[in-house]
Parts: structure tokens; C-alpha cells; sequence
């Protein structure tokens, strides 16, 4: 292995946002590929097609030994490390008046605490790695929430908060943390067939090689952040300022319809 080599680690690689990163990363010279998800059988499939060197752990990022598993499959496999990829999260629909607590705790435990305790066992191999990058694929909902989607905004909200302060104390080092936001992505868990199948929504939905592309940017070539697509970075900036309008709009009939027409299809993990 080349002191100089790309040697990248994705989460949530056996499908969508994660299977399109592989490939594209796949592409960059020297590179090697470190694949984590559930589904053992995709990733060895994945692994065996890509034109790269590529292993793979196949693990739930929520189980207790999940960290040190992918920590140590890292140390067998060279011990370096240049780019980490937060890709796996999940998302169930729900009001909180009939999801509660419960609905909030398995988006955090899934969207930001395996992300955080994944960072904390990798890190010292970042560091040691450096210059090296995370890129943490966050959602414009962690910008931006509506009704029904409070639980998995929530958790984006705080590991966009978490990665701003990473950032910040780790630059120095020579880990640059960066932020991707996507929008609606056509996914295995997320097809947005409601959306895809309207001329006045379809606009709004994405492709995971989309991501992928940013993901690039924002990993390889030091991006700080990156919406996909890129014109979602509005809706954020309009919640600046106008907060009370953007309020009354996600709040209105139109935004409630959208949740209403996409919960069947975002009631299971989407990566």
C-alpha cells in the first residue's frame, strides 16, 4: 500500500447514496475501498465488481462492538485511513404526538450516535493518516424540517451541528470534516415514485450518483459542504430570513400532502 493511496471507508454501502459512492470512489487512481453495511451478500458482490481493491465488514453500526469490529478490520487491512464516509441512516415517518420519544431515540441512535462513536474509534487512524477527510451525509431536513419528519430531522440537525465543531477542532490536524446535504434522492428504501411520476415535483428528486459526485468534491478536493441539488441551499437560507413564512409554507396544505404521499415509501432504513 502507497503512503500517497485513497484508502476510503463507506457505511451504508450495500444500496443506493453508499453503492453509488463505491463506484465513483472506485474510479479515482490508487484507490482502495473499505465497504460496511448489513447485507454480507451485497457488499461481497459489490466488492467483486469494482475495479479497485475492496473489503468489507457487514455489521450494524448500532451494535455495541460495531466500532471496534470495523477498527480492527481496518488495522488487518494496511491501518491507514484517508476518507470516511457517515453514509448509513435511516428514516420512519411519524408525528411526534403519536411516535414520541421512542420514534425520536432509533433515528438518533442510527443517524447520529453510530456516527459518532464510528468517528470516535476511527479517529486516532485519521489522525495518523492525515491529510485525511470525513465527509458526513447529512439531509437539507437538517436545515429545514417538516411535519412528520421531526424525528430524522432532528438527528440530521445534530450531527450537522457536531460536524461544524469536528471541523473546527480537527483542521489543524489535517482532518477536514465536511457536510453533504441531499435533498429527495431516488433510493432502494426512498423511490420517491409519487414524486418522480409529477412533471411539478419531479425536479426536485435526485440520483444517488449525484451524491456520489459531491461526495468527491467535499472528500477529495475539501469542499466544507455541498446540497444536492445544489439550489435546496435556498431553503436554507430562507429559513434565515424568513423563518415565519417558511414556517406557514412547510406548515400549508401542499407541504402536508408531500408528507403524506412520500411516508409510505420512507418507512424503512433508506441506506
Amino acid at each position: 500500500m502507497s503512503a500517497n493511496s485513497t484508502v476510503a471507508l463507506v457505511t451504508g454501502a450495500s444500496s443506493g447514496i453508499g453503492e453509488a459512492a463505491a463506484r465513483r470512489l472506485a474510479r479515482e487512481p490508487g484507490v482502495e475501498l473499505i465497504l460496511v453495511a448489513r447485507r454480507e451478500e451485497r457488499l461481497r458482490a459489490l466488492a467483486e465488481s469494482l475495479p479497485c481493491k475492496a473489503t468489507y465488514v457487514a455489521v450494524d453500526l448500532t451494535d455495541t462492538d460495531a466500532p471496534e469490529r470495523v477498527r480492527a478490520h481496518v488495522s488487518e487491512h494496511g491501518g491507514r485511513l484517508t476518507l470516511l464516509v457517515n453514509n448509513a441512516g435511516g428514516s420512519w415517518r411519524g408525528i411526534f404526538g403519536e411516535g414520541g420519544y421512542a420514534n425520536v431515540q432509533r433515528h438518533m441512535e442510527l443517524n447520529f450516535d453510530a456516527v459518532v462513536r464510528l468517528v470516535e474509534a476511527l479517529l486516532p487512524v485519521l489522525r495518523a493518516s492525515a491529510p485525511s477527510s470525513i465527509v458526513n451525509i447529512a439531509s437539507t431536513a437538517g436545515r429545514v424540517a417538516r411535519a412528520g419528519t421531526g424525528s430524522y430531522s432532528a438527528s440530521k440537525f445534530a450531527l450537522i451541528g457536531w460536524s461544524d465543531a469536528l471541523y473546527a477542532e480537527e483542521r489543524s490536524g489535517g482532518v477536514h470534516v465536511g457536510l453533504i446535504l441531499p435533498g429527495f434522492i431516488a433510493t432502494e428504501g426512498f423511490p420517491a415514485t409519487e414524486l418522480r411520476e409529477k412533471a411539478l415535483t419531479r425536479w426536485i428528486v435526485s440520483k444517488p450518483e449525484r451524491v456520489a459526485e459531491a461526495i468527491v468534491e467535499t472528500g477529495l478536493q475539501g469542499k466544507a459542504e455541498r446540497y444536492v441539488p445544489r439550489g435546496y441551499a435556498l431553503a436554507a437560507v430562507f429559513r434565515i430570513l424568513t423563518p415565519g413564512l417558511v414556517r406557514r409554507v412547510l406548515a400549508g396544505g401542499s407541504a402536508a400532502r408531500l408528507t403524506t404521499t412520500t411516508a409510505a415509501e420512507a418507512e424503512e432504513p433508506h441506506r
